[in-house]
Protein backbone atom coordinates (compact mmCIF):
# COMPACT_ATOMS: atom_id res chain seq x y z
CA UNK A 1 0.00 0.00 0.00
CA UNK A 2 1.26 3.60 -1.01
CA UNK A 3 1.12 5.72 1.61
CA UNK A 4 0.33 9.50 0.72
CA UNK A 5 2.14 12.54 2.28
CA UNK A 6 1.59 15.86 2.85
CA UNK A 7 3.81 16.96 0.27
CA UNK A 8 2.14 14.71 -2.42
CA UNK A 9 -1.40 16.05 -1.26
CA UNK A 10 0.13 19.51 -2.29
CA UNK A 11 1.38 18.51 -5.72
CA UNK A 12 -2.40 16.69 -6.07
CA UNK A 13 -3.51 20.05 -5.40
CA UNK A 14 -1.79 21.94 -7.66
CA UNK A 15 -1.60 19.73 -10.61
CA UNK A 16 -5.53 20.05 -10.59
CA UNK A 17 -5.36 23.51 -10.27
CA UNK A 18 -2.98 24.46 -12.96
CA UNK A 19 -5.20 21.65 -15.09
CA UNK A 20 -8.31 23.88 -13.93
CA UNK A 21 -6.18 27.36 -14.89
CA UNK A 22 -5.35 25.80 -18.37
CA UNK A 23 -9.47 24.78 -18.90
CA UNK A 24 -10.84 27.55 -17.47
CA UNK A 25 -8.75 30.41 -16.53
CA UNK A 26 -8.62 32.07 -12.97
CA UNK A 27 -11.21 34.04 -13.78
CA UNK A 28 -14.19 35.36 -10.81
CA UNK A 29 -16.57 32.89 -12.42
CA UNK A 30 -14.18 30.00 -12.50
CA UNK A 31 -13.22 30.70 -8.94
CA UNK A 32 -17.33 30.40 -8.60
CA UNK A 33 -17.26 27.38 -9.96
CA UNK A 34 -14.77 26.11 -8.03
CA UNK A 35 -16.51 26.97 -5.02
CA UNK A 36 -19.85 25.41 -5.95
CA UNK A 37 -18.08 22.33 -6.77
CA UNK A 38 -17.51 21.56 -3.05
CA UNK A 39 -21.51 21.61 -2.88
CA UNK A 40 -21.76 18.92 -5.58
CA UNK A 41 -19.36 16.77 -4.11
CA UNK A 42 -20.87 16.71 -0.54
CA UNK A 43 -23.99 15.91 -2.38
CA UNK A 44 -22.20 12.84 -3.79
CA UNK A 45 -20.86 12.11 -0.19
CA UNK A 46 -24.60 12.16 0.75
CA UNK A 47 -25.93 10.12 -1.95
CA UNK A 48 -22.74 7.64 -1.09
CA UNK A 49 -23.74 7.37 2.97
CA UNK A 50 -27.50 7.00 2.26
CA UNK A 51 -26.78 4.16 -0.30
CA UNK A 52 -24.16 2.63 2.33
CA UNK A 53 -27.09 2.41 5.05
CA UNK A 54 -29.78 1.50 2.29
CA UNK A 55 -32.04 4.46 3.38
CA UNK A 56 -33.92 4.18 0.42
CA UNK A 57 -35.95 1.35 0.13
CA UNK A 58 -36.41 1.13 -3.51
CA UNK A 59 -32.18 1.13 -4.16
CA UNK A 60 -31.24 -0.75 -1.13
CA UNK A 61 -27.87 -0.54 0.08
CA UNK A 62 -26.04 0.66 -3.45
CA UNK A 63 -22.59 2.02 -0.99
CA UNK A 64 -20.03 0.37 0.90
CA UNK A 65 -18.37 2.64 3.66
CA UNK A 66 -14.77 2.99 1.20
CA UNK A 67 -16.90 4.34 -1.50
CA UNK A 68 -18.35 6.91 1.25
CA UNK A 69 -14.75 7.50 2.09
CA UNK A 70 -13.81 8.22 -1.42
CA UNK A 71 -16.33 10.52 -1.66
CA UNK A 72 -15.25 12.38 1.23
CA UNK A 73 -11.43 12.77 0.16
CA UNK A 74 -12.97 13.92 -3.29
CA UNK A 75 -14.76 17.07 -1.09
CA UNK A 76 -11.49 17.61 0.72
CA UNK A 77 -9.92 17.72 -2.56
CA UNK A 78 -11.80 19.67 -4.33
CA UNK A 79 -11.83 21.82 -1.32
CA UNK A 80 -8.22 22.70 -1.01
CA UNK A 81 -7.76 23.35 -5.09
CA UNK A 82 -10.56 25.77 -4.62
CA UNK A 83 -8.86 27.65 -1.11
CA UNK A 84 -5.60 27.65 -3.58
CA UNK A 85 -8.07 29.78 -6.53
CA UNK A 86 -9.20 31.85 -4.16
CA UNK A 87 -6.25 32.78 -2.28
CA UNK A 88 -3.95 32.84 -5.40
CA UNK A 89 -1.85 29.89 -5.46
CA UNK A 90 -1.36 26.27 -3.67
CA UNK A 91 1.45 27.87 -1.53
CA UNK A 92 -0.75 30.68 0.13
CA UNK A 93 -3.38 27.70 0.44
CA UNK A 94 -1.14 25.38 2.38
CA UNK A 95 -0.24 29.11 4.76
CA UNK A 96 -3.97 30.01 4.65
CA UNK A 97 -4.50 26.42 6.38
CA UNK A 98 -1.99 26.62 8.71
CA UNK A 99 -2.76 29.74 9.70
CA UNK A 100 -6.46 28.41 10.46
CA UNK A 101 -5.17 25.39 12.14
CA UNK A 102 -2.90 27.16 14.63
CA UNK A 103 -6.13 29.62 15.25
CA UNK A 104 -8.33 26.91 16.09
CA UNK A 105 -5.79 24.48 17.91
CA UNK A 106 -5.72 26.34 21.48
CA UNK A 107 -9.79 26.03 21.04
CA UNK A 108 -9.50 22.68 20.62
CA UNK A 109 -7.09 22.25 22.97
CA UNK A 110 -8.91 23.88 25.60
CA UNK A 111 -12.13 21.97 25.22
CA UNK A 112 -10.21 18.70 25.40
CA UNK A 113 -8.85 19.83 28.67
CA UNK A 114 -12.37 20.42 29.75
CA UNK A 115 -13.09 17.05 29.09
CA UNK A 116 -15.73 18.22 26.04
CA UNK A 117 -16.43 15.29 23.53
CA UNK A 118 -19.43 17.01 21.70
Amino acid sequence: MTTTTTYDLWQHVTTALDWLDAANGRSEHATTMQILKITEEAGEVAAAYIGMTGQNPRKGVTHTREDVAGELCDVVITALVALAAITGSTADAQAALDRHLARRRPRLAALLAEGVTA
